[in-house]
């Protein structure tokens, strides 16, 4: 498993997904209300190490 990464760009357009959609978006929202950070450690024991592509975690 790769080292956690405090950021994850998923795509080089992602400036243009932030004009796109709204700023009053449910997802938008989602996000900024919600700490998704415990997934990391719930998930942790499902990626191996040594056996196909790592997780960027």
């Amino acid at each position: 498993m790769i080292s956690f990464q405090d950021s994850f760009n998923l795509s080089p357009y992602i400036g243009i997904y932030d004009l796109i959609v709204p700023k009053d978006n449910m997802l938008r929202q989602i996000k900024e209300l919600v700490d998704f950070s415990f997934i990391i450690e719930e998930l942790k024991d499902k990626y191996c190490l040594d056996n196909g592509r790592n997780a960027a975690m």
